[in-house]
């Protein structure tokens, strides 16, 4: 199948099929004509890359999934590998919240202290 058959099976773009395949997630072969041509089983990978993405991990991160994404990553057991990359993303993500929390009340502070207490949302 071609990238944009593959894009349209699997929900995705071409431009993120080439971004997957560059970070060595999936391959495709190249016709005669200079096109990618991937395997049917490639729509089942793509769709557990874009379903590991969805749920906070990278594209670093999915590399650890390598050996299951041919299957359904979603309903096989955990590897150990597979819970600490979770974990750690996890703690990233909290720390990224907790840094955008503080910034955020640091201005709504600053914007209180300068308006007299009259925080108006922007429509």
């Amino acid at each position: 199948m071609r990238i944009g058959e593959l894009a349209e099976a699997a929900g995705t773009t071409a431009r993120a099929l080439r971004h997957y395949e560059q970070a060595g997630l999936i391959s495709s072969e190249r016709a005669a004509n200079g096109y990618r041509v991937y395997e049917e089983r490639t729509v089942v990978r793509v769709r557990n890359i874009r379903y590991l993405l969805a749920a906070g991990l990278t594209l670093d991160d999915v590399r650890v999934f390598l050996p299951c994404l041919d299957g359904d990553v979603a309903a096989a057991p955990p590897s150990a590998k597979g819970l600490r990359v979770a974990r750690e993303r996890l703690a990233v993500l909290d720390a990224r919240i907790a840094a955008q929390t503080e910034a955020r009340d640091r201005l709504e502070a600053a914007l209180r202290e300068r308006t007299g207490d009259r925080i108006r949302p922007v429509a």
